[in-house]
């Protein structure tokens, strides 16, 4: 039920795609919350998804944009300020790419121009994003800025490869940036540590269905679904969270601390039974 927690908020949302897009859930809840938002993509994302039609459902606009060209970004800052007849309120950078999860390069094989290109693409371009609309005061004071991580910036997830060291420098961006803009306009950034989730950028990381299994295994409140962040993501842009901020927020039903599970041993015990048997066979067939 919508209550109105962002009633005549205003903000500018980076990285819907399309009905996965955890970004596209986020414009969806905003605008039902009473907020006036402005999207933006890259040209070639605009034509290969539906952002469109999401604009239309919101009442909006689409401003492509490359976020890694500043060029750009003052163009699309220029022009959501327009749109909006000045300031806004939030700001969300739902963006990740990586050339060589998408060619099957793995971390010890690691492209470096690729690597160069994940790296810009899904954290410095955080940097300049924020850069811009810091140069250009485009925030209101009290202000939010919100980025999508994981935890693999923290723990060692194979398949995740070179996207965990962007959200490791994502993160740092969110910190870094955060003691600067807050100290001189209350301005907070954060970054949110979402469990596994199946977007379509999350279809490319290796293992991703058993990562799902596992965390939803180890997890005490199971997965956090896109809505579910979608939500999180709104009390930040909410002024009930004007007090948090260069925080790396778990959204992850319980992962982040766990250890073990009572479920994951149950699965990882058949596993050993099952080895056990098929070994104890294999003897059994040598003699």
């Amino acid at each position: 039920m919508a209550s109105n927690l962002l009633k005549g908020k205003k903000g500018l949302i980076f990285g819907a795609l399309n009905e996965r897009s955890i970004a596209w859930k986020v414009a969806k809840r905003a605008v039902a919350e009473g907020a006036e938002i402005v999207l933006t993509n890259t040209a070639v994302s605009i034509r290969m998804g539906t952002i469109d039609e999401l604009a239309k459902k919101c009442n909006t606009i689409v401003i492509p944009a490359d976020a890694t060209n500043v060029a750009d970004l003052e163009q699309l800052i220029d022009r959501t300020m327009e749109h909006f007849g000045g300031r806004f309120d939030f700001m969300l950078h739902s963006i990740g790419m990586s050339p060589n999860v998408r060619k099957g390069r793995t971390y010890d094989d690691l492209d470096y121009d690729y690597l160069a290109k994940t790296l810009d693409v899904s954290a410095i371009s955080f940097h300049k994003a924020i850069q811009t609309v810091r140069r250009k005061d485009a925030l209101n004071e009290w202000g939010s800025i919100v980025a999508l991580s994981y935890i693999a910036a923290q723990r060692t997830l194979y398949g995740y490869n070179d996207m965990a060291d962007a959200k490791a420098l994502l993160e740092s961006i969110a910190r870094s940036f955060g003691y600067i803009y807050g100290r001189e306009k209350h301005v907070r950034i954060n970054t949110v540590s979402q469990s596994p989730t199946p977007t379509t950028a999350g279809e490319g990381v290796l293992g991703m269905a058993d990562l799902m299994e596992f965390a939803e295994s180890m997890s005490p409140l199971g997965n956090a679904t896109a809505e579910d962040c979608a939500d999180y993501v709104l009390t930040l842009f909410s002024d009930y969270t004007r007090k948090v901020t260069m925080q790396n927020l778990y959204h992850d039903g319980g992962f982040s601390s766990m250890g073990m599970s009572r479920r994951a041993m149950r699965t990882y015990e058949k596993g050993l039974r099952f080895e056990d048997v098929h070994q104890n066979q294999y003897l059994t067939d040598e003699k």
